[in-house]
């Protein structure tokens, strides 16, 4: 089991403490796919009780990273291509309806927060960070829509497909493509072009779609190759 060490003292947020470290060991693939996730071991590690550990891995659970199974316990869950194809397909629709609600309310402030982040995206190399900091710049433009239902739903389906982004991030290349993507975006914004916005964003979000599909259809040849060799 993965070693877990608080940035402070437990506090009553200790449960999202917990939730967070383990959101980032499954990002990172520290928790691989269909790993138990045992409560004792990691009430331990966090020295607390069971109960903010099970409310943590209820959290995970809503945010469709770890499932529950009779006699098993929580399991870091796993996404086939086609599902994260799916959730793609729901992130396309209801982004695209955050933007374009949110561009005319869009203020001076929130674009220059948005420039800020895609200048810290330009210098990071750490994949978590990245995909960290790529939420922060859809979240801000989103933000503006001033519809937190919607939002609370696109923030689940990021972190449910970031880990996989992560992993592809580690092996490709494709930052700068996305970086380009991004600034075109906010330019748009910027314009107050609402169809030039949404097209882009669009397109943006089909590509990683593809991009991460392939990618995971490509590691699940590999893994058929290679236990069929063993």
């Amino acid at each position: 089991m993965t070693s877990f060490t608080l940035t402070h003292p437990p506090s009553r947020h200790i449960t999202d403490e917990i939730a967070q470290s383990l959101r980032e060991s499954i990002w990172a693939g520290r928790f691989k796919s269909g790993q138990p996730l045992r409560q004792d071991e990691i009430a331990a590690q966090f020295n607390v009780s069971k109960i903010p550990v099970r409310e943590a891995l209820a959290q995970l659970k809503s945010e469709g990273l770890v499932n529950f199974y009779t006699n098993r316990g929580a399991v870091v869950s796993k996404l086939t291509p086609s599902e994260v194809d799916e959730l793609y397909t729901m992130r396309i629709a209801l982004e695209c309806a955050a933007l374009e609600r949110a561009i005319p309310a869009l203020t001076i402030a929130e674009l220059g927060r948005a420039e800020n982040i895609l200048a810290s995206l330009d210098n990071e190399q750490n994949a978590i960070n990245w995909s960290e900091l790529n939420w922060q710049f859809h979240a801000t433009l989103y933000g503006a829509a001033g519809m937190p239902r919607l939002m609370e739903t696109i923030k689940t389906l990021h972190f449910n497909i970031s880990r996989y982004l992560i992993i592809y991030l580690k092996q490709m290349d494709f930052q700068s493509a996305s970086q380009a993507e991004h600034r075109t975006i906010l330019d748009d914004c910027r314009r107050g072009d609402m169809a030039a916005a949404v097209f882009c964003l669009k397109q943006h979000l089909r590509s990683a779609n593809e991009h991460l599909v392939t990618f995971l259809k490509y590691q699940e040849q590999e893994l058929r190759r290679k236990n069929g060799r063993q």
